[in-house]
């Protein structure tokens, strides 16, 4: 059985790039190509998934997952490329001309433009219902009800009242002008669901007690919230290069952001907020949650 390494020497960089290498492989072997009538589907199926990307929704699952003493990598490693699985999916659908209308993703044509439109669709039903399909398989966890939590779990993250919500009142805020607390509310669906149980599955898979279980669960809240503002304030500041899709949507879309309501300064501010909000939630855990303290500042200071 291999280990979660606690290698101390490894920076927070270091240890990010680590983890994409180990979850792309997971990736590949779990969405392994063949001789198959349906083998365009599994092509547009990696093309979604692989090859690009920071991981960090995976990368929170594995930090969580060690700090909560999971020993077996590969368990870790499931559960997270089952999150990575599940947020493929949702860029693949967004991009599409009915979404956000969108023809780049990570620099490369998006999964409806390397394909088509039908094929994506189905790409990304396919990558959503292959993460619960992981999550409930045995390799992921001897016991059925941490399996069972696993999936509810995530099923809530994702669904009409997470993820999938959020992207509806999305939508519908277009050319509207949203309050502080309506914008906080979208977002924490859309963006900040899926990001909490990144941070809850490894307290899951851990089977800890519920304080510890509650911790992760507002570090991802408050994490997954500061991301989003860092989102809005790059949507306005970056080029398309660096975002590797097209900048500027959100006030082409005439949507209300953080920044539309705060500023940029004012973005900023409460993003730093969050992200030692954040930091506190997990400061009980000492130099094991080093890595996790360090990422809330990476997210707010990124530039893609």
């Amino acid at each position: 059985m291999n280990k979660i390494s606690t290698e101390e020497t490894v920076t927070l960089k270091q240890s990010l790039t680590q983890c994409a290498h180990k979850l792309e492989e997971t990736l590949n072997t779990l969405l392994a190509s063949g001789n198959r009538p349906e083998e365009r589907l599994i092509d547009a199926m990696r093309y979604g998934v692989l090859g690009g990307g920071k991981r960090l929704r995976g990368y929170m699952v594995m930090e969580s997952a060690k700090i909560c003493g999971v020993r077996n990598i590969e368990q870790a490693l499931r559960v997270a490329s089952s999150v990575e699985m599940l947020h493929a999916y949702s860029l693949i659908h967004d991009d599409l001309p009915a979404m956000d209308n969108d023809d780049l993703r990570r620099g490369q044509p998006s999964t409806h433009k390397k394909f088509d439109e039908a094929t994506a669709i189905l790409a990304g039903d396919a990558l959503q219902t292959m993460a619960f399909q992981i999550l409930a398989e045995e390799e992921t966890h001897p016991s059925a009800a941490v399996r069972v939590e696993l999936v509810k779990m995530l099923a809530l993250a994702s669904g009409a009242h997470g993820m999938v919500g959020g992207q509806m009142i999305d939508m519908l805020g277009e050319g509207k002008n949203l309050s502080l607390p309506d914008i906080k509310n979208l977002h924490s669906l859309k963006t900040g669901k899926l990001i909490r149980f990144a941070t809850e599955a490894g307290a899951i898979l851990g089977e800890t007690n519920k304080d510890i279980r509650g911790r992760f669960v507002a570090y991802g809240r408050d994490i997954g919230m500061a991301f989003q503002i860092a989102d809005d304030i790059l949507d306005t500041t970056a080029s398309e290069e660096e975002l590797g899709k097209t900048a500027g949507k959100d006030a082409h879309a005439r949507k209300s952001t953080f920044v539309s309501l705060l500023g940029i300064e004012g973005a900023k501010q409460e993003a730093q907020r969050l992200a030692a909000e954040a930091a506190k939630h997990v400061s009980a855990f000492g130099e094991q949650a080093r890595f996790l303290v360090d990422l809330t500042h990476f997210v707010v200071e990124r530039r893609n």
